[in-house]
């Protein structure tokens, strides 16, 4: 088995987009940079509110600023060697393409049902080469063991599937966090399965 040092040294090539950095995304970008991803290209139009302190990987301080410019800021703060490229835009089927052109790997972070369709129909059309690791079903609490990665050809979806966000089942940091790190975790792995050979392990 490989050491940590050596699959840092293997992810450091690779470049991952990701699309939309709010519970998700911006989680998701967390741990990639931790695990020692080289290049994250990051977009979202959003700024950070304190409603998304309890979930979302920013800080009180960055109230007020564009969430690209935050998460920016704070990946850094991790390792300042990643480069991250970031787009303070709203991603949209004109866009996508050509933001996230040269990603080895696609994360699909996006809370409104018709983008995620979009991005996903796009790059299936334009890009399958691209693998995609969406996210789909995170509301509430509890029921982890619900939480699952099902595959579909070279689109990985993380969650539930089923619980989508309402005032009844609000997204809370723990459900979140599961699938971010689910997301994560296939994304290391399809990028090491490039790496070393082999088929990926979801």
């Amino acid at each position: 088995m490989p050491s940590a040092r050596e699959v840092k040294e293997a992810l450091r090539g690779f470049s991952v987009g990701i699309a939309g950095v709010g519970g998700l995304g911006s989680n998701v970008a967390m741990l990639l940079t931790r695990v020692g991803v080289g290049h994250l290209v990051i977009a979202d139009y959003d700024t950070v509110t304190e409603d998304n302190l309890s979930r979302q990987y920013f800080f009180w301080h960055q109230v007020g600023w564009s969430k690209i410019r935050a998460l920016r800021e704070n990946l850094l703060a991790i390792n300042p060697m990643v480069d991250v490229r970031g787009h303070e835009l709203k991603v949209d089927e004109d866009s996508a393409l050509g933001v996230f052109d040269g990603v080895d790997v696609l994360v699909e972070a996006f809370d409104d049902a018709r983008m995620k369709k979009v991005l996903i129909e796009g790059f299936q059309l334009n890009r399958p080469d691209v693998p995609i690791v969406a996210g789909s079903g995170i509301a509430g609490w509890g029921k982890s063991n619900d939480i699952r990665v099902v595959q579909y050809g070279n689109i990985y979806l993380c969650g539930d599937g089923v619980s989508e966000v309402s005032d009844d089942l609000p997204p809370l940091s723990p459900r979140v966090s599961i699938c971010a790190s689910m997301q994560a975790n296939v994304v290391v792995s399809i990028l090491l399965g490039r790496f070393w050979g082999g088929e990926p392990q979801p």
